[in-house]
């Protein structure tokens, strides 16, 4: 099996390619050809969408954390509630970083990179080291036999079989660590905080992305021990730490429940092919239109794998321009919020189940 820290990012997070074989779940044959030209379609960016993007997003963050601050001798109350708001803020400049990652938000390489950088000092997450993590992410989804290792556990899954064969305390670990309350709320922040200042999963050879990681911790620094001077290092911890724990919870459950829901279809290597992956295996999280807008369309990430130079703004206009990309597996809000739970996949029932419907007898975790 290829090595998947081998890979490329410019080669991982490319259009994928629809093949003359894939099926939907009822066998029937998908008209290949018009979903590349629909996919294709909507793959140019637009430079005054972008550059609104950035307005619409950057703005309002920093006047956001603006007021925070002249809020903080009146009402520490306030000052919170107003983390929120701009928290989904910071999610979507997330996106945007996102996008410039995939080569997707400006047509100009050198754009992308500079963008991302400067999205990288409010998100806390390096700008090249991520984008090429996230390749890999982008190479293998919801293939059981190329599974990651790493600190990554919300993209991956265990089997039951697996799962059952754990010793009983690696089992508890295991699903301590996947309970709602430290996945989806304690770890996220401290991804952000503390596991992304260093390369300790960046292999050796991956030089420049351990590069950034540094720089990115560097440039971090520098603007820190600034706004600590100008607004004291206690008013600026409070303003954006409570920002990023609120983006972090957000941005990992939506991350999350692309991939881990009931209906999610896990593939063998010999099985997967990344269009039966993309519609069968993430998701379209219908959220209502102004989480969306602050999401960044990300819930269209059926959309997102099957050509991930599509730019966030298009996403909507792609998914509806296919009968065949609504057929999708579909989730509301509220499903969502109940996905959190699906982290185990079943072979016979060829679905997603959830740990207490999959407990050994005596297992002390419920």
């Amino acid at each position: 099996m290829t090595d998947i820290a081998n890979e490329s990012p410019q080669r991982s997070a490319a259009p994928q390619r629809p093949t003359a074989t894939s099926t939907d779940k009822a066998g029937v044959t998908a008209d290949l050809a018009a979903l590349r030209r629909t996919l294709s379609s909507h793959q140019t960016g637009s430079r005054a969408s972008s550059l609104g993007q950035l307005a619409s997003s950057f703005l309002p963050f920093l006047a956001l954390c603006g007021a925070m601050y002249a809020t903080l001798a009146v009402s520490l109350w306030l000052t919170l509630a107003m983390a929120v708001p701009a928290g989904g803020f910071l999610v979507r400049i997330f996106v945007i970083q996102h996008d410039c990652g995939h080569g997707a938000f400006f047509r100009s390489p050198a754009a992308n990179d500079w963008i991302g950088r400067l999205c990288s000092l409010a998100t806390l997450t390096p700008y090249a080291n991520w984008r090429r993590q996230h390749a890999v992410h982008h190479a293998n989804w919801n293939n059981l036999d190329r599974r990651e290792s790493g600190s990554d556990i919300y993209s991956a899954c265990l089997t039951t079989r697996e799962y059952h064969r754990l010793k009983p305390l690696r089992r508890t670990l295991w699903r301590l660590l996947r309970h709602p309350a430290i996945a989806l709320i304690i770890l996220p922040p401290l991804v952000f905080l503390l596991v992304y200042r260093l390369p300790f999963d960046t292999p050796a050879h991956w030089r420049r992305e351990r590069l950034s990681v540094h720089a990115t911790n560097l440039a971090l620094a520098t603007v820190i021990a600034g706004l600590g001077f100008i607004v004291g290092f206690g008013a600026m911890a409070v303003v954006q730490l409570s920002i990023m724990v609120v983006a972090a919870i957000i941005g990992v459950w939506l991350f999350s429940v692309q991939h881990r829901f009931e209906a999610a279809r896990w593939f063998t290597r010999d099985e997967w092919s990344a269009v039966d992956a993309s519609l069968r295996g993430t998701s379209y999280l219908r959220l209502p239109p102004i989480l969306q807008w602050f999401t960044g369309n990300i819930g269209f990430h059926h959309v997102h794998h099957l050509n991930p130079r599509i730019p966030n703004y298009h996403l909507a206009a792609c998914h509806a321009a296919s009968h065949y990309l609504q057929q999708v597996p579909t989730l509301t809000l509220r499903d969502g919020l109940k996905a959190a739970t699906y982290w185990l996949w079943d072979e016979a029932q060829e679905r997603m189940v959830r740990l207490r419907d999959c407990q050994p007898r005596r297992d002390p975790l419920i």
